[in-house]
């Protein structure tokens, strides 16, 4: 995968920085940084990318991404019901992992934080049902001056220590080194394929998007993400199924077909082969820890 490296600016004055994020999706596009990233949904829902992994994400959701591990949020481009109806926006903080000194995080009493920006590497997902203390922190820590900042910082990363509603996403073997130049043509491929997901799309189609012979672009992108695209493809699909799975709005009927399979049995089958449970599985599952 070749993402585009993005400028993370600091103000002067603050050693990290913090910000409400009203326009989703501004950073719409696959990039990294060498900062960290802890990010609090506060409003909207839509499909992660994180890495290798790719999902769904909702209000009430965290994510810890890692330095240098790609990512990108894609909300869904949903009409509000009313005026008054709330806009997806989310609280977005980037720091470096030394800012407070490199061998701060070597203090025996922050083993447990220094773990935990290890595990981040990965990126780390706080669950919404799971996530009651963070975004309370969140709000203080952007509302704090001084010194208070640093120990809130340090209190929301120790916020990702909940084994029961926190998962690592991407996986052991994903690689985040990155030496060759950015390459528009991925973000053009991810953009194409998560506003037309939900229809049938040919080889043929997708590759004369970025001007390849269908053989050609079959191994330039499986040269730049390790994964047919197909397989890619299918991937974004189960993650909208998860999505609307856990809303509880559609029928399994309807959610096959609004996740662009175009039979139950695939859907079924594909969907138990990424997540490991079937369709009713998972949303049981999900509905049960909700009502916990």
């Amino acid at each position: 995968m070749k993402p585009h490296l993005l400028k993370v600016s600091t103000p002067a004055i603050q050693s990290f920085s913090i910000r409400k994020e009203m326009l989703p999706n501004i950073n719409n596009r696959w990039h990294y940084h060498p900062e960290l990233e802890l990010i609090q949904f506060h409003q909207g829902s839509g499909l992660q990318f994180i890495g290798d992994y790719i999902g769904p994400f909702t209000a009430g959701d965290a994510v810890l991404v890692g330095s240098n591990l790609p990512h990108y949020w894609k909300f869904d481009q949903k009409i509000p019901d009313t005026p008054a109806s709330p806009l997806p926006f989310s609280t977005v903080i980037h720091f470096n992992e030394n800012f407070w000194g490199h061998s701060f995080l070597d203090l025996p009493e922050l083993q447990l934080i220094k773990m935990l920006v290890q595990k981040a590497k990965k990126g780390l997902f706080l669950n919404a049902q799971q996530n009651k203390i963070l975004p309370q922190l969140i709000e203080h820590l952007y509302a704090a001056a001084d010194y208070h900042k640093i120990t809130l910082l340090l209190d929301c990363i120790h916020a990702f220590h909940n084994e029961a509603g926190v998962k690592m996403l991407s996986s052991q073997d994903f690689n985040t080194a990155f030496t060759a130049p950015a390459d528009n043509r991925i973000n053009m491929i991810y953009n194409f394929s998560l506003k037309n997901f939900n229809r049938k799309i040919e080889l043929k189609e997708i590759a004369g998007l970025v001007n390849f012979e269908p053989n050609s672009f079959c191994r330039y992108f499986k040269s730049r993400t390790g994964k047919n695209y197909f397989v890619f493809l299918r991937e974004i699909r189960v993650g909208q199924a998860c999505k609307l799975l856990i809303e509880n709005r559609l029928s399994l009927k309807q959610i096959c077909f609004a996740s662009g399979f175009n039979n139950f049995s695939c859907f079924h089958k594909d969907f138990k082969l990424i997540t490991g449970k079937t369709p009713k599985e998972y949303q049981s599952a999900h509905l049960n820890t909700a009502v916990i």
